[in-house]
Formats: C-alpha cells, structure tokens, sequence
C-alpha cells in the first residue's frame, strides 16, 4: 500500500535526477507530492506546476510536469491520482500532462485520465526568435487530462478589489 507525502521541491528534484530517463530537475512547482510505502521508503514523486502551454488559462489549469519512481507497482498511477486529488482540492479545474509517443499511457487510464491527442514536437525559442538549449526530447507527445471540477470564473481580479477595500488587518 503506498501513501501521500507532500514534498519540497528540492526533494522531488533529487528523485528526478536520480531516477527520470529523459528530463532535468524542474525550476519550479505549485505543489509535489511523494509516494511512500508503510515503511516509510519514498517510491516516487509528481512534480506539478502551471502550465507550459499559452492556449490554458493559469488559474484553471495546472500540469505535471515531471513523475518519476523506482518501478514499484503501482506508483505511477498512484501519484497521478494523488496530483489530481490535490489539485481539485485546490480549485483547480483542470490537470493535464504531457507523455512521450513511445509510453502507453497506462498509469494515466488507470488513474482517470483521457487521452486527448498527440502534440507535435517543436523546440522552444526565446522572444527573439534565438534557439534555446532543450535538454528534453522535442519528438511527439501525448496529452492526457482530468477534468477536475466545475466553478464560476473570478469576478473581479484579487489585487483590485484588495486595494479597493484598503490593506486586510490581519490583527482582527
């Protein structure tokens, strides 16, 4: 049986660098999440952040960006069950990920998860049209999402209607 841990970044960083076969440590997170057995004995952890792709909306949506574990049974599927768990519980509406062609995508409909077609590969470019250095595969992908839950949008944005209303006295 495997259990939920939050994890710190830099602790998820360590799993990735230790066990992902084609991605780097990531630079950032909104949350990361580790899979543990009774013991105590970490098999796994999901990185997850906002999303890369410009097209979704940063509020609603949210992206694993890395997963990794030591092959235990399970833990994929696991931490891909956990990670949309934690980010409905967050209000997210959506979380979405993105898989080489070549991976079968099991965990992911094993966890819920629908497939919603193959990404072509491309490499990123700074604003000024200049190659970037990619040390991740730029081949085909596919996306995999959960659709979490339904909400109303914000109405108004938080920083307005926060200075609308002065500072917040957090003394009562």
């Amino acid at each position: 049986m495997l259990f939920a841990i939050p994890l710190e970044l830099a602790e998820a960083n360590a799993l990735v660098a230790d066990w992902h076969r084609h991605h780097p440590e990531d630079q950032g997170h909104k949350f990361s999440i580790g899979a543990i057995d009774a013991a105590g004995v970490i098999h796994g952890a999901a990185i997850v952040g906002r999303t890369r792709a410009r097209g979704f909306a940063v509020r609603d949506v949210v992206e694993v960006t890395r997963l990794v574990t030591d092959g235990t049974k399970n833990a994929c599927s696991f931490l891909y069950a956990s990670a949309a768990r934690a980010a409905k519980a967050q209000g997210y509406k959506r979380i979405q990920t993105y898989i080489l062609d070549e991976e079968s995508g099991a965990s992911l409909r094993a966890a819920g998860w629908e497939y919603e077609g193959r990404v072509v590969g491309r490499e990123w470019k700074h604003s000024d049209g200049k190659p970037r250095a990619n040390a991740h595969p730029t081949t085909d992908k596919g996306r995999w999402a959960k659709e979490l839950t339904e909400r109303p949008a914000l109405s108004a944005p938080v920083v307005k209607a926060a200075v609308a209303d002065g500072f917040l006295d957090w003394d009562g």
